[in-house]
């Protein structure tokens, strides 16, 4: 009889909340219908830490950026940052009041000891910032970033190994569904590419994010595709998957997310071959130093360009991506990178202060670097790299801690799939760093750790990483294989 009661108040009360939210609807007025977004949020950090998370993890891809919100530089993304923050206070809170620490080999793994030096370096310099509020803004959205994704992240997973594929589908299941909705309408505006820079409205900002983050799940995609143990219809419902993200990523026209793809390809054939990671460390250290002393011929090499070269041609738009001397984007993104050197070169210990770049570089801009689509007052956004925006911002030390992290994140993982015995537990390893592969190579040309959307995937991936290293290098198969999560 109780069970009854309860049941029918509520029926009343879910009938009654419909018919109070229609009418409140009617007259444009919306916000009711958060209600019950905002119970499940409330009981998920009073009861189900863990599930809180991964339900954010799931908002992350359908999340939304309310520019009106913006306020000193940095966005605000709904729902995902909010409840991030929430997560961080209560980790924080239990980790500082309620003892429970954290794992002393998690703090001392090379990866954390990496971040640590971020986060550390990230608030030296935003006390000395020329912009001392949008810095402080800046290290505290790295933060609500950063602690629950990586550092709450390595809790679940270490308690449960089941939570490491669901925290990859928590993402992957709504980005297939914003991509099907975005190759949709592409496809009602012909493919076009005029159109493929604002169709993935409102869920990214622009295609190259847009492109970044397909390029990023692409690799995983590709894996699950191609695991033999996975039954036929399982297979082939993750070949839709892969047809959807081949599609958008194609028709993303982000030529940077096309070669990371290739990169992460390139970095799975050395692993196959079993090359050697030290070699790998010798061209690397060849290339970069060729790059940093050839930097400023390269950017001399610039000519004004008279009108932005744009083509939906596949093999056209591959070659322009070497092209400096006539392709605008190129020519605006040396224009940036110049910028972050010259801030640099003023400043080269602290650096003008987290996040502040885009109100500071336009001074720095040389008259004969400039693009049709520059701006004399420097409103065009970020240093398009996630290493010469550090230099800029945060000094030698900023660029020196995001190559340390990249560092930290790949011998890490090498040296660990080597050493694994189990298959399934290599196999999600090798998904993650691949993943990873295409993001930090892309990173050269482009980022975008200031938005969820990257964020919550890298840093979860690095916590990932951490996990198996520390706690499942001796992980058994059992009959409920990762895959099949």
């Amino acid at each position: 009889m109780l069970s009854f009661v309860q049941n029918k108040w509520v029926y009343i009360i879910g009938i009654l909340f419909s018919i109070l939210n229609a009418y409140l609807f009617y007259k444009d007025f919306y916000f009711l219908s958060l209600l019950p977004f905002a119970l499940i949020v409330i009981y998920g950090a009073a009861f189900n830490l863990d599930k809180l998370l991964l339900f954010t993890v799931f908002c992350t891809p359908l999340s939304l950026n309310l520019e009106q919100l913006d306020i000193g530089g940095i966005g605000a993304y709904l729902p995902t940052e909010p409840i991030l923050f929430g997560i961080m206070c209560i980790f924080l809170f239990k980790l500082f009041f309620k003892k429970k620490k954290m794992a002393n080999p998690v703090l001392r793994h090379p990866i954390t000891l990496a971040i640590i030096f971020h986060l550390f370096w990230v608030f030296i310099t935003a006390i000395t910032s020329e912009m001392p509020l949008v810095s402080f803004k800046f290290l505290l959205t790295r933060m609500w970033f950063i602690i629950p994704i990586y550092f709450f992240g390595i809790q679940i997973f270490k308690n449960n190994f089941k939570n490491i594929p669901a925290f990859i589908w928590a993402y992957l299941i709504p980005l297939t569904v914003v991509l099907l909705v975005t190759v949709i309408k592409h496809a009602g505006h012909g493919f076009s590419e005029e159109a493929g820079h604002w169709i993935m409205s409102p869920f990214f900002k622009d295609h190259t994010s847009y492109g970044a983050i397909i390029a990023l799940f692409y690799p995983i995609v590709v894996s699950l595709f191609l695991d033999k143990e996975r039954t036929a219809i399982s297979r082939a419902l993750i070949g839709v998957i892969l047809l959807i993200f081949t599609v958008a990523l194609f028709y993303s026209y982000t030529r940077a997310a096309w070669l990371s793809v290739v990169g992460a390809f390139m970095v799975y054939l050395l692993f196959v071959f079993k090359i050697k990671f030290k070699y790998l460390m010798y061209i690397g250290v060849v290339l970069g130093s060729f790059i940093i002393i050839n930097f400023t011929e390269l950017s001399y090499m610039i000519q004004k360009n008279d009108a932005e070269h744009t083509t939906e041609n596949f093999s056209e738009r591959i070659e322009s991506m070497s092209n400096v001397s006539s392709d605008a984007s190129n020519l605006e993104r040396l224009n940036r990178w110049s910028c972050a050197i010259r801030m640099f070169e003023e400043r080269p210990i602290f650096g003008w202060g987290p996040g502040v770049y885009s109100f500071q570089y336009a001074p720095f801009q040389d008259p004969a670097d400039l693009t049709i689509i520059s701006t004399n007052f420097g409103t065009g956004g970020n240093a398009h790299s996630e290493y010469l925006g550090p230099l800029a911002e945060q000094g030698i030390l900023g660029a020196l801690s995001m190559v340390l992290l990249v560092i930290a994140i790949f011998y890490t993982a090498s040296k660990l799939y080597i050493e694994l015995e189990d298959k399934a537990t290599k196999r999600i390893l090798m998904m993650v760093m691949l993943g990873l592969v295409t993001y930090f190579t892309h990173g050269i040309l482009n980022n975008y750790l200031d938005t969820d959307k990257a964020s919550v995937p890298v840093w979860g991936f690095a916590a990932i990483i951490v996990s198996i290293d520390l706690f499942y290098r001796k992980r058994k198969s059992t009959p409920t294989r990762i895959e099949n999560q």
